[in-house]
């Protein structure tokens, strides 16, 4: 699931701004750069493929259902044993998953609290609590970084309901573009600024905000945000669909 890099997580922008410029303007919108990590973030999704061999099942009979959401069948294999010696209580192996996962986690955490310092604190104990519970863990056709989104996003949101802080805006400027654009799309798609995006998210829905955050930025397929979530792949499709309408509505008049 670490698999988004700066110019992806940029391609990510451009294509959450561009599906809310499509919502905002009858005008085409000039479609953001292609690439690997936009082809991802189609609707036209394959699921993520299971390892099908049983080998990798412990003792803990569930190897049948183990899977990884990684495109190569070394990483996949390699990250499923990984799993089944953490779930042994080998601390190497899960230091190992550690160093794989933390960085998509954090990301996750830092886009939905929009805090550096709450992210930080909240994957220190997404894993913490993740590492306490690797012996109950189980294999459930989904996968291991879909388990700790869902206790990171478990986490965030019991954070902000028991009201210990308020959310925190990020004092960096995420507003970088081009400002020798030409023609009216492109001038509209530079002032809709990554800033403009994620004050209008955090006002957004918990879970279509997530589902933005997942598929856009965090560059998550439909099923793996569908196993974060316990949504179907078309109920994602859905609260994407209705995320995006709702975003155009929450962007400010100046900037439509």
């Amino acid at each position: 699931m670490d698999r988004l890099g700066k110019d992806d997580l940029t391609h990510g922008f451009d294509a959450l701004r561009a599906a809310v410029l499509a919502v905002l303007s009858p005008l085409p919108v000039a479609a953001p750069a292609s690439g690997p990590a936009l082809d991802r973030l189609l609707m036209s999704e394959v699921a993520a493929t299971a390892d099908p061999g049983g080998a990798h099942g412990g003792g803990f009979g569930d190897g049948e259902l183990a899977t990884s959401s990684e495109e190569s069948e070394e990483e996949r294999s390699r990250l499923i044993a990984l799993v089944e010696l953490a779930r042994t209580g080998d601390k190497e192996a899960f230091g190992l998953l550690y160093d794989h996962y933390h960085v998509s986690v954090h990301r996750f955490l830092y886009y939905r609290t929009r805090s550096q310092t709450l992210a930080d604190d909240l994957t220190s104990e997404t894993f913490f609590k993740a590492l306490r519970s690797m012996n109950n863990f189980r294999w459930q056709g989904r996968d291991f970084g879909a388990w700790l989104m869902t206790i990171a996003r478990n986490l965030a949101t019991d954070h902000f309901k028991a009201g210990r802080t308020r959310l925190e805006l990020v004092t960096e400027d995420m507003s970088q573009h081009d400002d020798a654009t030409e023609g009216p799309e492109t001038a509209v798609l530079a002032s809709l600024t990554n800033e403009a995006l994620m004050q209008a998210l955090t006002e957004l829905p918990d879970e279509q905000r997530d589902c933005l955050i997942m598929r856009f930025l965090q560059g998550m397929s439909i099923a793996e945000t569908a196993a974060v979530l316990g949504r179907s792949d078309g109920a994602v499709k859905q609260l994407q669909l209705r995320g995006v309408r709702n975003l155009a509505k929450l962007i400010p008049e100046g900037l439509r």
